[in-house]
């Protein structure tokens, strides 16, 4: 299913669709909704990258907001999002609250006339993706969601390579993604305010790598096994630790997707990205357990060609891609309408559809 077949039926001719293009904005300002780990890490990214302004910082914790002021000193905090809607010095706002809250801080903020940038997923389900998708498109902002492996110096490195055809039919994916640890907040084991275990939170990077590198193709089955301490749990209200995922695509290629949190699997990390095709194969993996760490080779057969190692500092790099974009034009740019057929895989890996 394309993601065109995904995004327009819900669009009727009624909707008054913003069709002006915003002018750009050589450097934005921006404001940061969730400053814990994660929220921090980008924080940093950004003023790294000097292309952007942090106007306003944003979150439910006082901890949290010291700890953000240490990387951005003298920066006006806030712990009301209505607060960052109503500054008309905002441009744009990045997104790093829990997972319920993001469909709804992110309709409001494209309703407020700001660009967006989400932590992934942009919803629980792929309704509430489809909802922020249709909301940028409405207001003609551009959004981003922090899909991070795709800039990573390994994923960069097989992309071309499998975009180039030289791999002859490609025929079948492995991705796995098994997390030694779980997440350390409650929350995460909610099915109502997470909307999925491991496979919403580690899969949906997978899955989204496998369509960027085989150009998105339909995906015909899936087929899913979901395991909560060694029980099956697919179809009841609860959260998932381990996922075991056949998709067979439309092209004719099986793509097999495990993950996990707590696996017993010897090593802190392990994820891995490898294409098999009819002249060869690539792979994109992590080294020695790190989650950081990443490697890219080529084979042959029983030759191994490595193209690209650590040390790359990929963490931030999507966000600094989106300010990048958001310099030139916050326009909505249509890629955003990738981030709907993920959604579309996810919901039938849960068995919402």
């Amino acid at each position: 299913m394309s993601t065109a077949t995904l995004f327009e039926p819900n669009i009727t001719e009624s909707e008054n669709v913003v069709a002006s293009v915003p002018a750009a904005t050589a450097k934005p300002k921006l404001a940061f909704v969730g400053v814990g780990w994660i929220g921090r890490n980008r924080l940093q990214a950004a003023v790294d990258s000097g292309l952007a302004e942090v106007t306003l910082i944003s979150d439910p914790s006082e901890q949290c907001l010291e700890e953000a002021g240490k990387i951005v000193p003298g920066c006006k905090t806030t712990q009301s999002f209505e607060e960052i809607l109503a500054d008309p010095a905002v441009d744009a706002v990045v997104i790093a609250t829990p997972s319920a809250l993001h469909k709804q801080q992110a309709v409001q903020a494209f309703e407020h006339n700001k660009a967006v940038f989400c932590q992934k997923p942009l919803g629980r389900d792929g309704t509430e993706v489809h909802a922020v998708v249709w909301a940028a498109t409405k207001a003609n902002r551009l959004l981003g969601a922090d899909f991070s492996y795709r800039y990573t110096a390994a994923w960069q490195a097989i992309l071309p390579i499998l975009h180039s055809g030289e791999l002859g039919n490609i025929f079948s994916v492995d991705l796995t993604f098994h997390n030694a640890y779980g997440p350390d907040k409650p929350w995460f084991y909610n099915m109502n305010q997470s909307g999925g275990g491991c496979v919403l939170d580690l899969g949906i990077h997978l899955v989204d790598l496998m369509l960027v590198g085989l150009q998105f193709p339909a995906v015909d089955k899936v087929d899913s096994r979901l395991y909560a301490k060694g029980t099956p749990v697919k179809g009841k209200n609860e959260v998932e630790d381990f996922a075991a995922v056949t998709m067979d695509l439309a092209n004719g290629t099986v793509a097999k997707l495990n993950c996990s949190w707590n696996l017993q699997a010897g090593q802190e990390a392990v994820i891995e990205a490898t294409f098999y095709g009819t002249n060869g194969g690539v792979t994109m993996r992590n080294i020695n357990g790190s989650f950081y760490d990443f490697e890219a080779a080529r084979f042959w057969g029983t030759k191994t060609e490595v193209l690209a190692s650590p040390p790359d500092a990929w963490g931030g790099r999507a966000l600094v891609k989106w300010i990048e974009q958001l310099s030139s034009s916050n326009a909505f740019n249509e890629q955003a309408k990738e981030y709907l057929q993920s959604a579309e895989i996810l919901d039938r890996i849960y068995g919402r559809k």
